[in-house]
């Protein structure tokens, strides 16, 4: 187990640096794109509400939340949720977080099945996903790198456990990717910003859908190498 531990303690190091890097340039970027004021005066709320009213959507309503980056939309009931400062401000960061979590409404009100997918599997991995690494582990200690009798299983149910999450994470990357490519089309045909405008929002949402590519790439490097401890060390 030491080695595997190293190991293990270097990936993850690798991962949450590139995690890091990935938010921090986002942070940026919308700091950047905040400082980009609307010529239309529309704040994210209203960006939000057009947006759903010019897709025919009528049974969501858009609020406020509090908190950062806490912007998104419940499905359960129908509802976008803003950050205070997406919510109120009038800029191409919040034009395009606005517009993106209403693309996820979008999405629910045409069934998208990329988004159904990932709502059936929310109930399964909040409940796997907690305990996943510790079966893997535990099964590790009890001998499944020996890949005998009952600690082998233990781990095995502790990378299927594992493998919903990364399965979960992949779902993710068209449900996010399509939800800003239907805010950018709309923001686009619908002339709501000016080139500039457009161009940062762009760019923001680019960034945004990079950190769920990294959390993906991070969720089945980790499964890839928890199988190769557990099926790698059997004779």
């Amino acid at each position: 187990m030491g080695g595997i531990g190293i190991g293990y303690w270097i990936l993850i190091g690798a991962i949450a640096l590139v995690s890091w890097l990935v938010s921090n340039k986002l942070k940026k970027k919308f700091e950047k794109y905040s400082k980009v004021h609307l010529r239309n005066g529309m704040s994210g709320q209203e960006i939000a509400e057009k947006m759903l009213a010019d897709n025919g959507i009528s049974d969501v309503e858009v609020i406020s939340v509090k908190g950062q980056l806490t912007d998104h939309y419940n499905p359960k009931n129908k509802t976008v949720n803003l950050s205070e400062s997406v919510f109120n401000q009038r800029n191409a960061a919040a034009a395009a977080v606005a517009a993106h979590e209403c693309g996820h409404a979008v999405q629910h009100a045409q069934a998208y099945s990329a988004l159904k997918m990932r709502s059936a599997l929310v109930p399964v991995v909040s409940v796997t996903s907690g305990m996943s690494q510790w079966l893997v582990i535990g099964g590790l200690i009890l001998g499944a790198a020996a890949g005998a009798g009952f600690g082998y299983w233990i781990a095995v149910a502790g990378l299927v456990f594992m493998s919903f999450a990364t399965l979960f994470s992949f779902i993710t990357l068209p449900v996010e990717y399509d939800a800003s490519n239907r805010a950018l089309a709309w923001l686009k045909t619908g002339n709501m910003l000016t080139p500039e405008e457009y161009k940062s929002s762009e760019d923001a949402l680019k960034w945004a859908a990079r950190t769920y590519l990294v959390a993906a790439i991070g969720a089945l490097a980790s499964l890839l190498y928890w199988a190769m401890a557990v099926f790698g060390g059997r004779d």
